[in-house]
């Protein structure tokens, strides 16, 4: 589209330019010509008719004098009209050769008030206009040019000689006039044209090609060049445009440095960090914060409702920020998870454009307190019992309350049972804390399966034959040879049978089977005992679980074993579970790699 670019601009504006210069110059030219043909003529009609005027005065034969006039002005394309007195209405005689001009009546020229100065002072008179000359069939208008000169005849002094001609005659000179005008005006538009495309395509050629390039560097190839082939400011321009694009090209590698950086720090923080803009609308998040705020999102019944992209007390955090301008800290559990907010607003210069909050999920450190707590209550409660009952037989015995040699003896018997119980427990404690600090050292050994089982299982017959516990032991592979420690795997069935057989009530059934596979072997421990609450799998293999809740004396252990059982398994690269139905009995299973 010529219109809408440059080159058809520039052009249109030089030509209309040109078109409004040269036509006022024609209009001023045409009416100079007009003017000056009708002033050149109206001058040589004036000395025509002083001519006239001399001859007529000069001759005293009049016809004679006549016939010369006619003569002089036969070659002129002019009417004479000679007034011999003005009073005389036969006085007057016109040229012979009429050039096809009409004759007046003599009231025409007395009454017009410019003609009538030839009669009344005797000038000369000059006039153009339209003249309504009379004939015998019709009326006529004619457009004539006037000249008047007084004359004396015989020392009268009432005569004048009148010369007209049509105006066309100027017409036709100014018509020509005005041709070779517009010829002219119109090779000024064509050589205008001409010049204005030239400079115009001078001009716009390196605007096109600044153009390519500024679409270039708007597609991100800041590295495009615009060639320098002038040295006027369209040259300087293309200087200054390569220098932007090259300072433009630094720029946006520095921005996408430092949003790489930014976006590998928030990546591999451990933290979640989520930008808020002004109306509290999120702008960005790192993998911490979109679990969290996946997890708001299920928390919701997976339905996202508008303003409610995070919690209601995020939002009125992000309120407290905007409104007090501080840093401003919360706590919210979310989906079994505890997670510390600490938000401070974003600047804009002088104004808060934003916010920006840190989530630390302290569900961990908020686990370990309340180990740690637990772990102080559950040993202060373990050790208090027997603490308790060491300090009252020993006031028993101190005050020879048991008198006789079987009670000492009892009772001695009872401190003897507890001091072994809190040795018992101390231990395990101190076992438990090496393993989880990762200085449990194992001494692997080849063991046969078959031979392994039936020592263990040996271990328990008598206890299971005094309560008519029935145990069962299967091998799938007599022969098959397993790399481990044998103490601790000793230690980890001794427990996992002991409670089975402790749990299991009088008449019931307690099972070893040990399951050979291609990658290592499966132990499985299953009793038919009261089962687990499921309430409670999950929290078997932690320290001081116990089935039984009041924690009493008798078949109640110390709580670490299962504990301990999990850290020997794992510290042979395998893996321990338990099922368990409440009233149908509990499967403990490990399974052990090879080595």
């Amino acid at each position: 589209m010529i219109w809408r670019s440059v080159v058809g601009k520039l052009w249109l504006t030089i030509i209309l330019l040109v078109a409004f210069v040269l036509s006022i110059l024609t209009i001023l030219l045409l009416q100079f010509f007009e003017d000056f043909h009708v002033e050149k003529e109206a001058e040589q009609m004036e000395r025509l008719a002083n001519k006239v005027a001399s001859v007529i005065e000069r001759y005293d034969d009049r016809d004679q004098a006549l016939e010369t006039a006619w003569e002089i002005t036969d070659f002129y394309p002019t009417r004479v009209l000679i007034v011999k007195n003005e009073e005389e209405k036969g006085s007057l005689k016109y040229s012979p050769n009429a050039h096809g001009l009409p004759e007046f009546a003599l009231d025409v020229f007395q009454d017009d008030p410019i003609l009538q100065d030839v009669f009344t002072t005797r000038e000369t008179v000059v006039k153009q206009g339209d003249f309504e000359s009379a004939s015998v069939t019709h009326s006529s208008h004619n457009e004539l040019l006037i000249v008047g000169v007084p004359m004396d005849i015989d020392g009268d002094d009432h005569g004048a000689v009148f010369l007209y001609q049509s105006l066309d005659v100027i017409e036709q000179t100014t018509r020509q006039a005005r041709n070779l005008i517009y010829i002219s005006a119109g090779i000024a538009i064509v050589l205008t044209t001409i010049f204005a495309f030239f400079l115009s395509t001078r001009i716009t050629a390196p605007l096109l090609k600044m153009r390519e390039a500024a679409t270039q560097v708007a597609k991100g190839k800041f590295d495009t060049k615009v060639p320098m082939v002038t040295h006027d400011e369209i040259g300087e321009l293309s200087v200054a445009f390569n220098r932007m694009g090259r300072q433009l090209n630094n720029y946006v590698t520095a921005l996408n440095q430092e949003k790489e950086q930014l976006s590998s720090i928030l990546s591999s923080m451990a933290d979640g960090v989520i930008t808020f803009d002004k109306t509290g609308a999120i702008l960005s998040t790192n993998p911490p914060a979109e679990r969290f705020l996946k997890a708001w999102y299920y928390e919701q019944g997976m339905e996202e409702q508008p303003g409610s992209e995070v919690p209601e007390d995020i939002n009125e955090l992000f309120s407290l920020v905007v409104m007090l301008e501080r840093e401003q800290l919360t706590e919210v559990e979310l989906q079994g998870r505890s997670w510390v907010v600490v938000m401070t607003p974003l600047y804009n210069q002088s104004a808060i454009r934003g916010a920006v909050a840190v989530f630390r999920d302290m569900t961990e450190e908020r686990r370990l307190d309340k180990l740690r707590k637990d772990f102080i209550a559950n040993v202060s409660h373990e050790l208090r019992t027997p603490i308790a009952m060491l300090q009252g037989y020993s006031e028993a015995i101190v005050d020879d309350v048991a008198s006789s040699e079987e009670e000492k003896k009892e009772v001695a018997q009872i401190i003897y049972d507890e001091s072994l119980r809190m040795g018992r427990l101390v231990n395990e404690l101190l076992d438990l804390a090496r393993m989880e600090a990762g200085h449990n050292e194992l001494h692997y050994a080849s063991i046969n399966l078959q031979d392994f089982g039936k020592r263990i299982v040996r271990k328990f017959t008598g206890l299971a034959r005094d309560r008519e516990i029935e145990l069962y032991f299967f091998v799938s592979n007599a022969e098959r040879m397993l790399m481990v420690d044998p103490d601790r795997i000793e230690q980890v069935l001794t427990n996992l049978l002991d409670n089975a057989v402790r749990h299991t009530p009088d008449h019931g059934k307690v099972s070893l089977l040990i399951s050979s596979h291609a990658k290592g072997v499966q132990f499985d421990v299953t009793d038919t005992g009261s089962g687990i609450p499921e309430d409670d799998l999950p929290f078997v293999f932690e320290r001081f679980y116990k089935a039984d809740k009041a924690r009493t004396r008798g078949r109640s252990g110390t709580g670490l074993g299962l504990a301990i059982a999990r850290n020997i398994v794992e510290s042979h690269m395998g893996k321990i579970s338990v099922h368990s139905k409440n009233g149908e009995g509990t499967t403990f299973s490990f399974f052990i790699p090879d080595k």
